[in-house]
């Protein structure tokens, strides 16, 4: 049980609870209500309270409820969730299931909230619960979903002790080898580096994944082994490029901490179907902690409690730890 002295030592995590139409809120509140993320932060809720109430009826879950204007309200009493709800979406604006312009705006709003709140060290980080880029493009112009991620960051990815981050995101197959530049997987490198360290994780062991077959081909010797050349020598402990068929299979068996793949999915094949339900998602290169999930709101089965609520979970976990300086913590997911 953690006194109340313990619990002014916690970081102070928020969660912003995603699209209110979608499976946000009540995988939220099934997280709350395990009582596992208040072991180790001081969490709350940003969004509407309207949604966040309809959430927990959806979820079938006891939990209790505050309205807070700010973070300095916030009481983090036991058993009761303080809800930063800014006003600025209103219960007839938004249904279960459907997309909205008015839930669109509302949720770029928490967003910036967040952001703020975090990049001013009111917050010690933030978890973004789903959202829904159909309500995004309601209420403004977003051409491509990578722009829903802080400039010049990458997404580290946890699934239990599966660690992945790639040099590039949503790109085309055919463009990938072009932009593997030794220069950009030599900057990921150095970054995972210090951010491990930063997080508390001391010397941390990086493996490079080839982008071709058993790790021969041009871009190995021309960008790949130049750039873990170039990390070596700094001190850092990375090896590779190892062959993409053994890379994630070793990182299981703990050889390696974080493995930076080449392209998304050479890299969220071997998270999704190890262990989906329980992954979360970090974004490197920003000046917070900043956590999500690697799912959508889900509109097809939001409203009927059945919603997997593991990812947000082990989000809440993620950011608590990580603030704490302690990334040994969430080696079990």
């Amino acid at each position: 049980m953690t006194n109340h002295t313990e619990q002014a030592s916690l970081p102070i995590i928020a969660t912003m609870m995603g699209d209110p139409s979608g499976i946000g809120p009540e995988i939220v509140a099934k997280a709350l209500a395990t009582g596992e993320p208040q072991k180790l932060s001081r969490c709350l809720v940003i969004g509407s309270i309207d949604a966040f109430r309809q959430g927990i009826g959806y979820a079938g879950v006891d939990l209790k409820t505050r309205v807070i204007k700010s973070v300095a309200e916030a009481q983090f009493t036991p058993g009761v969730i303080d809800v930063l709800d800014p006003g600025t979406l209103s219960a007839h604006e938004f249904e279960t299931g459907k997309p909205s312009a008015a839930a669109g705006h509302a949720v770029l709003s928490w967003m910036d909230m967040a952001k703020d709140l975090s990049q001013r060290g009111v917050l010690a980080g933030w978890i973004m619960a789903p959202i829904d880029r159909t309500a995004i493009k309601m209420a403004t112009n977003m051409p491509d979903e990578d722009e829903m991620g802080p400039a010049g960051s990458h997404l580290f990815r946890i699934s239990g002790p599966l660690r992945i981050v790639p040099v590039v995101e949503h790109m085309a197959i055919r463009q990938v080898p072009d932009y593997l530049t030794q220069e950009r997987v030599f900057s990921l490198v150095k970054n995972v580096h210090e951010t491990l360290e930063r997080w508390g994780l001391k010397n941390p062991r990086i493996a490079v994944c080839a982008l071709n077959a058993h790790a021969r081909g041009e871009e190995e010797e021309k960008s790949l082994k130049p750039a873990v050349a170039q990390a070596q020598a700094l001190g850092i402990k990375v090896h590779g490029p190892v062959s993409p068929d053994a890379v994630f299979r070793q990182n299981l068996e703990g050889k390696h901490d974080v493995v930076v793949s080449m392209y998304h999915d050479q890299g969220q094949i071997a998270l999704k179907t190890t262990a989906f339900a329980g992954a979360c998602s970090i974004y490197l290169g920003v000046p917070y902690l900043y956590v999500t999930v690697p799912h959508g709101s889900a509109y097809d089965i939001a409203g009927k409690g059945i919603a997997q609520h593991l990812s947000v979970l082990s989000a809440m976990r993620t950011a608590a730890a990580l603030a704490a300086g302690k990334f040994a913590l969430i080696a079990n997911g």
